[in-house]
This record gives C-alpha cells, sequence and structure tokens, in this order.
C-alpha cells in the first residue's frame, strides 16, 4: 500500500503529491507567463482535484506566484497548506542572489505574508543557506518568525545530511527541498536521514526538468500500464520513499490532470526493478 498522506512535523497532513508553481512564471522565473487567469484556473482545478500542498516561493517571478495563489485559492479551503521560500534575490531571468541575513529574511517572510494574505505560513523553507551568514543566525530569525506565529514550520533547500543534522541541533526541521528524480539520486543520503526522522522531502525537478518524459525505459513501462511516462517518473517517486512528497508544476490544465493521475499508477516489483537501475 503507498500512502497517501504525509504529515508534516508530524501533526499538519498533506496529500504527498502536490502542485509547485515555478511554471506559472516566465522564462528563467521571470515576469508571467501567459494571462493570469490561466494560472488561476490551474491552481484552482489542483486544489479541486484534492491537492493540499501548494509549493510557492517569493522569488519566482519574483512575488508573481505568489500574487497568483492568494488570487486563486483565497480565501483558503480548509486543510490547504501554503509553503513558500525566503533567502534568495532576484535581480534578472535566472539571476539568482543568497541573502541569508536576519534582517533580510524577516523582510521577506513579512513580504510573503501580505502577498499571500495569511497571518501565518505553514511551511517557510530557506531557499538557499547563506554561506556568509551563520546557520545559527539564519535559522534563529525564522526561529524568532515562528514564536511571533508568523510560520508554524521551517524547512531547508538545497541541503546535505551533515547540513541538515547541524541545523537539527539548531531548530526543528520540518522539510528539505533538493534535487532528486529516476536518473539524478545524489541526495539519497538526505533521503534516508529524512526518512528516519519523519521530515517531508520535496523533490524539485521530479521530472528532470522534462528529460523523463522521454526517457526510453519510462516509455516502456508507461506503454504497459496504458499512461504517460512523465506519470511512471512520478509514480516511481511515490513508490520510491513514504518521505517523499513531489510537488510537479505546470501552467497546463491538461498537464496537470496528467501529473495528479500519476497517484493512481501502481508499479510492480519488476517496474521498479527497471526504474531503480536508471541511476
Amino acid at each position: 500500500m503507498i500512502p497517501e498522506i504525509f504529515e508534516l512535523a508530524g501533526r499538519l497532513p498533506v496529500r504527498r503529491l502536490g502542485y509547485g508553481t515555478a511554471q506559472l512564471t516566465g522564462p528563467g522565473y521571470w515576469g508571467p507567463r501567459g494571462a493570469a487567469r490561466d494560472a488561476v484556473a490551474v491552481l484552482r482545478r489542483a486544489v479541486e482535484r484534492g491537492v493540499t500542498l501548494i509549493d510557492t516561493a517569493d522569488n519566482y517571478g519574483p512575488s508573481i506566484a505568489e500574487e497568483l495563489v492568494a488570487e486563486a485559492l483565497y480565501p483558503y479551503p480548509a486543510g490547504l497548506v501554503i509553503a513558500t521560500k525566503g533567502g534568495v534575490v532576484r535581480t534578472g531571468p535566472d539571476a539568482w542572489h543568497i541573502d541569508g541575513r536576519p534582517e533580510r529574511l524577516r523582510a521577506m517572510c513579512e513580504a510573503s505574508l501580505r502577498r499571500l494574505r495569511l497571518d501565518t505560513i505553514d511551511l517557510y523553507q530557506l531557499h538557499r543557506l547563506d554561506p556568509d551568514v551563520p546557520m545559527a543566525e539564519q535559522l534563529g530569525a525564522l526561529d524568532e518568525l515562528c514564536r511571533e506565529g508568523k510560520i508554524r514550520h521551517v524547512g531547508l533547500d538545497s541541503v546535505t545530511a551533515e547540513q541538515l543534522d547541524a541545523a537539527r541541533e539548531l531548530t526543528d526541521i520540518a522539510s528539505v527541498q533538493n534535487r532528486y528524480n529516476l536518473t539524478d539520486r545524489a541526495s539519497e543520503p538526505l533521503l534516508k536521514l529524512c526518512e528516519a526522522n519523519g521530515i517531508a522531502f520535496l523533490p524539485w525537478f521530479p521530472l528532470g526538468n522534462g528529460s523523463l518524459t522521454t526517457d526510453r525505459v519510462c516509455a516502456d513501462i508507461a506503454a504497459a500500464h496504458g499512461v504517460a511516462p512523465g506519470q511512471i517518473a512520478l509514480a516511481w517517486l511515490l513508490h520510491r520513499s513514504p518521505a517523499l512528497c513531489p510537488t510537479p508544476g505546470t501552467g497546463s490544465l491538461a498537464h496537470l490532470e496528467e501529473n495528479l493521475d500519476s497517484a493512481a499508477v501502481r508499479l510492480g516489483a519488476e517496474d521498479m526493478s527497471r526504474l531503480d537501475a536508471l541511476s
């Protein structure tokens, strides 16, 4: 039996297959992608289909993705978890600048609260650890925001297992986000650590930035199941570990439906063996 639900921090249940908002922005995660009404339709349909975890970030756009989430979904239905990220400043398409200074993290978080129309962010993830700021100061700022009721749970993005261990000495960590998919498993040690400690692992590029939709093995297994290759890649993640909570993004209603239908795909032992061998 493949578990459908993961409990963030042991107390906040979400369906494991969520929705990510990065693809609602333009090339290089900059500016809008198409009409706002199309993005709003996708977000609303995701929730209609039972998605309870929306993953966004202040720098997607920048600001655009968070604003679209609020436009589409506010007032938020009960049980919907909004996760966002801060700690990165954007100056143009594909231009990313890490800034983990406590005063900047506070300003970013408070701006996200305004855009999302929230009093408390369920899951606030540090988009990158700033190598120029002590980890204790960065996480200390987020802890302070937790004590003020502005953040419910803290997560990390793009960390090593060693960094997660160090962070857990400083505060409770509910989630991590690292690149992980069928053919990129460099974060396997981190996944094992998450499994052992009840930490959600939200894999980014779960479809290999699109490359897995054309993989021959995925295509062969997909044909046997009567589904699309990308659905096999997502189903593999759901089968691989109960800690994995993929949030694939898309701006297409048809692609959204396809992604969410992946939760119903059941892979057998032979399927998993073939897919596991792709690493």
